[in-house]
């Protein structure tokens, strides 16, 4: 690789890798440097059990990632310039006066935020709630999760010093510097959405601590160097720790290679994130009807979009029938859906049942029981009813989203690993009924090289991001095919899905 060398740690909820990027002053060039598993670890207590983030781990595959790209570049990496890290959104760790972890961080889908949002309403009005955050409600989001800390573990939080979102957390242990990064701070339901910092009337209001809270930094902010013991223990060279857009989504968000200022986005993953970008926050009657989110995103911008379950459905399936016995690849799942009947079941992804880890499949077969119809019993008619549902509801999303902005679009960009199935990206043109671009696969990564060049002075703004990711990816267009077929499904679909 030649040119300006940086590195970019990228934590999804079920894998992790470190990638080196080069910028020759036109196109990001990328080379996988480490990718390492992200497995959730549950221990069991006296009276409940507990769903964690393996932190320690986490942190250790970083500093292994950093080792070999400075082997990699030789020199002790002198070359590398930089790191950002960026991660799934809402998660956190506490520490204490001096520094160090409290406690592993909780996954958020473990079940201690049960009830946790009827709690909240009967604290602070919900719509006052939304009027200031402009957030999709969700039990996992950190507000919800706080409030679950102070039932479950209330010493732990009168012990915390400081709270730090997840990227924020790799980014202290690397710099030393704490600080609250903006994109993964407006996942929390605690940020002003127009003021872009914390809201005292929200934490007053649901009883959250503030003295936890760090201040907000936007993305693109230089933390501070590697830290010297870190620098002696790897054998590298000092290097800047830049806060990049901490949330994945937004890092994403800033590589979706759109021309025009009106896109839509579909960021593909673990969960799926539709959306659209504004200038301004838009929160009124329709949004907070529709539960739609304001998120912070690069250059002063919001993402106005919904969470959706995702490839969590798939990813999760898959690992009930390794259980099971039965090893099948992506690849092999998709071809078996490929070859199942279209438009038998439906269900709702976003349904409370699915988000907990477990037997997928089965809960698929009680949806479809419950709601009266068929019941898919192979393997890759269970995969279609997820395939052909998740289309089904971005199409539905994406009618909220035309009806809350009072705009149309001409395409959906979609990014991320979903990029990588043909079969979900035809569904999604299908059931949209505009074509979707697919790709870059590396979004999230090519977004947190892109805000790392912007804080060395080297990229201007996220017009001339867009531009270098163009020149760097080849996408792929799928055209918009069967609308009658896909436009009856929909119907059909909607009388299971609220």
């Amino acid at each position: 690789m030649l040119g300006k060398q940086m590195l970019a740690a990228d934590y999804g909820a079920s894998g992790g890798r470190v990638m080196l990027g080069s910028f020759d002053g036109e196109k990001i060039s990328l080379g996988e440097v480490h990718r390492f598993a992200n497995e959730p670890v549950i221990l069991n207590g006296k009276d409940r059990s507990t769903m964690y983030w393996d932190f320690l781990r986490l942190f250790h595959e970083l500093k292994t990632g950093i080792t070999r790209a400075g082997i990699m570049q030789g020199r002790s990496g002198a070359d590398i310039s930089s790191i950002g890290v960026d991660t799934w959104g809402v998660d956190y760790g506490l520490l204490g006066r001096d520094g160090m972890l409290l406690s592993s961080p909780v996954h958020y889908r473990d079940s201690r935020t049960e009830g946790m949002l009827k709690k909240a309403f009967s604290r602070m009005d919900r719509e006052r709630l939304y009027e200031i955050t402009g957030s999709q409600f969700m039990e996992i989001n950190t507000a919800f999760q706080l409030m679950a800390e102070q039932e479950y573990r209330e010493e732990l939080l009168e012990q915390a010093e400081s709270m730090l979102l997840m990227p924020d957390l790799f980014s202290y242990f690397l710099s030393g510097e704490m600080g609250s990064e903006y994109t993964i701070a407006s996942t929390t339901q605690m940020l002003d959405a127009v003021k872009k910092d914390w809201s005292g009337e929200v934490l007053e209001g649901l009883g959250l601590p503030s003295r936890i809270l760090k201040p907000v930094l936007m993305p693109g902010t230089r933390l501070g160097s590697l830290r010297d013991e870190i620098c002696r223990e790897l054998g590298i060279g000092p290097m800047d720790v830049i806060a990049v857009a901490g949330h994945d989504t937004q890092s994403a968000m800033a590589a979706v290679p759109a021309e025009t200022d009106d896109f839509l986005f579909l960021s593909c993953g673990t969960w799926s994130l539709f959306g659209t970008e504004l200038d301004v926050p838009q929160i009124d009657g329709r949004s907070f009807a529709c539960n739609m989110t304001n998120e912070g995103g690069c250059g002063g911008k919001t993402s106005f979009l919904k969470n959706i379950i995702g490839l969590w459905l798939i990813q999760e399936s898959r690992r009930q029938w390794m259980r099971e016995g039965c090893e099948y690849s992506f690849g092999h799942l998709e071809s078996m859906a490929r070859d199942a009947a279209p438009f038998v079941y439906f269900i709702d992804p976003d349904a409370p049942e699915f988000v907990p880890s477990g037997n997928i499949p089965r809960r698929i077969r009680e949806f479809c029981r419950r709601t009266e119809q068929k019941v898919p019993e192979r393997v890759g008619e269970v995969v279609r009813c997820i395939d052909e549902s998740l289309a089904l509801k971005y199409r539905m999303v994406l009618d909220e989203i035309c009806a809350c902005t009072g705009r149309s679009y001409q395409a959906v960009h979609l990014v991320g690993g979903g990029a990588q199935s043909a079969l979900l990206c035809q569904m999604t043109a299908n059931a949209c009924g505009i074509p979707v671009i697919a790709g870059p696969v590396e979004a999230t990564v090519y977004g947190n090289l892109a805000m790392q060049l912007v804080a060395a002075g080297e990229v201007k703004d996220l017009k001339e991001v867009r531009s270098i990711i163009r020149n760097s990816e080849n996408m792929k267009v799928y055209e918009p095919q069967d609308a009658e077929l896909w436009q009856e499904a929909y119907g059909q679909y909607r009388a299971f899905v609220r």
